[in-house]
């Protein structure tokens, strides 16, 4: 079932390494090439030897080590794996990669790596509850990587708790899956639009929203880990690029939809995420304004990009998002007609856990054929991978445009 997949096996020091021993197995009876990157203290738990057998590949282990398949190890090994799989994955380890930190060869090849990675915590039950080490955790979910949840029970050290790692039979049922998802947006160009705009009203001031753009980042990186061609036309935020992901950074609506136009007809699924600001000052100061009295502002509207979008669509997939206060639903239904638009993304901004700046949401999908779904609360990486899904359940690679 992983014939031809090509698999990353980062073991680090602690007593459950000698389970990866058998996850390397289950991943080498599937098909899949296997290849162990071992830090120094995981070989203090098991000898790299085990690994060389079970996998019928070299360990590697030393940063500056001269190899033999590659000129540069971490990147060589990032460049060919269709996934990293660290297990177990110490608090430590974790800590590392969740700061950036890239100070040996396994942290050096995750951060090289544009394959999805999934972590297997294992540690004390102390340990892993400690807000520090959910903070990393949690941190790295909202970037994309995958966690594979650390059973409860006794640990090697006597104490009873969470932080025994997953079955090897666990942890290899999520990577098969993890596997069988990731390309099948290949050949596939997508547009995602992401953060808010900024309408200047002189050098220092602006109008702008609360968007943080971290909706739009999940839904780009993982349209990127699925293999598609992705171009973030992103608002000013405080975000990383996602890994793989074509930036077009902009600030005001007319630059993000000058930016969206362009790659436009190149594209077969467009996704507006963005919170694009629907009217602008009509003029701005080209010098700081001066406090003074009350001063009267003047407004134009903004060009709408997505109802733009909607009449020039043709075979193209078109999605949208409707954020609202009140009447959710009807807002929605009524901005799916209104533009033209295949599904729409609606969310209630006073329900908790949805809506800006925040890591989670809650929203409903709604479809041109009258279907809809309801989520629970997900965080927005979890949102936006069911947002592809459908899309590529809808749209099917249907090639209908005329330019076809």
């Amino acid at each position: 079932m992983l014939a031809g997949k090509s698999i990353v096996l980062c073991v680090t020091g602690g007593i459950a390494a000698y389970k990866a021993v058998e996850l390397c197995r289950l991943f080498v009876k599937a098909g899949a090439e296997v290849r162990v990157i071992m830090t120094s203290a995981a070989k203090e738990f098991i000898s790299p030897l085990t690994f060389v057998t079970v996998s019928g590949n070299p360990v590697y282990s030393e940063l500056y080590a001269a190899v033999e398949r590659y000129d540069v190890a971490h990147v060589g090994l990032a460049a060919e794996a269709d996934l990293f799989v660290i297990a177990p994955a110490t608090a430590n380890c974790i800590g590392k990669i969740a700061s950036g930190i890239a100070d040996d060869l396994l942290t050096t090849a995750v951060m090289a790596a544009a394959s999805t990675v999934l972590l297997a915590p294992a540690m004390n039950v102390r340990m892993y509850e400690n807000p520090i080490t959910q903070s990393n955790i949690k941190k790295l979910t909202v970037l994309g990587y995958q966690i594979v949840e650390p059973e409860e029970g006794e640990l090697a050290c006597g104490d009873i708790g969470r932080g025994r790692m997953a079955d090897p039979e666990t942890i290899f049922r999520v990577s098969a899956s993890l596997l069988a998802r990731d390309k099948c947006w290949q050949g596939r160009r997508i547009i995602v639009t992401a953060g808010p705009t900024r309408e200047a009203l002189d050098p220092v001031r602006y109008i702008s929203n609360h968007s943080s753009g971290k909706m739009g980042y999940a839904i780009a990186r993982a349209a990127a880990i699925g293999g598609a061609e992705v171009v973030l036309v992103s608002g000013p935020t405080n975000l990383a690029p996602p890994v793989g992901v074509r930036m077009a950074q902009v600030v005001s609506a007319q630059e993000m939809r000058e930016a969206v136009m362009s790659y436009f007809p190149q594209s077969d699924v467009v996704i507006k995420a963005a919170a694009v600001a629907d009217y602008r000052p009509s003029t701005a100061s080209g010098q700081k304004i001066k406090k003074g009295g009350d001063m009267t502002l003047t407004l134009v509207r903004n060009p709408d990009i997505l109802a733009e979008l909607g009449e020039l669509k043709e075979g193209r997939y078109l999605v949208g998002f409707a954020a609202e206060t009140e009447d959710m639903c009807a807002n929605a239904h009524d901005k799916l007609r209104r533009k033209n638009l295949d599904m729409i993304v609606a969310n209630d901004l006073t329900e908790p856990g949805a809506g800006f700046d925040v890591d989670t949401n809650v929203v409903r999908f709604i479809f041109n054929d009258g279907t809809e779904r309801q989520l629970p609360k997900m965080s927005k990486t979890e949102v936006a991978e069911e947002i592809l899904k459908e899309i590529y359940a809808r749209y099917r690679y249907k090639k209908t445009r005329k330019s076809d």
